[in-house]
């Protein structure tokens, strides 16, 4: 894996190069920073801080976003897929149609993420903070909410996914 620092990334991505796959930015500093359609797969970016940052379209799949900084961050159409996110903050974030499919959240913070069509199939939610989430149309089958906090949570089907009693649910949700 490469080590590349974040200002050696801002001019590679600026001269025009989108692929960087496996690369370590571990705990790179990012803030504010436009790097839509990105490749990322496989990299490491544990301790990255990317608030307000714009990854629309990136592939971040199967990359270490341990503990990464991603609040009020543009993830349209990301592909997260099998990434590690556990203790992640996506607070706020725009997660519109992004693909979470087997990604690990597990204590992530997705208080009032748009999670609008979202895939977080085989997801691990566990212990994560939803509060207040937009969940319309997301795909939440086999996804495990053990718990995870729904409270104020907008139109979450939880029909197909893993809950329990310590799982707070959404206002009004039948369970």
């Amino acid at each position: 894996m490469q080590n590349l620092s974040a200002e050696e990334l801002l001019a590679q991505y600026a001269g025009g190069k989108r692929d960087f796959e496996q690369v370590d930015l571990s705990e790179a500093y990012l803030f504010e920073v436009d790097l839509r359609q990105i490749n990322l797969k496989n990299s490491n970016l544990r301790a990255a801080h990317l608030p307000y940052a714009n990854l629309s379209q990136a592939n971040l799949q199967k990359a270490n976003l341990q503990d990464v900084e991603l609040g009020d961050t543009q993830l349209y159409e990301v592909d997260l897929s099998s990434c590690n996110l556990k203790g992640a903050n996506l607070s706020r974030a725009n997660l519109r149609y992004a693909n979470l499919r087997g990604a690990n959240l597990k204590g992530a913070n997705l208080y009032g993420a748009d999670l609008c069509h979202a895939d977080l199939s085989e997801a691990d939610l566990s212990e994560a903070d939803l509060r207040g989430a937009n969940l319309e149309g997301a795909n939440l089958e086999s996804a495990v909410l053990v718990g995870s906090n729904l409270f104020r949570a907008q139109n979450a089907d939880l029909s197909l996914a893993v809950c329990d009693r310590s799982t707070t649910f959404p206002d009004g949700y039948g369970n």
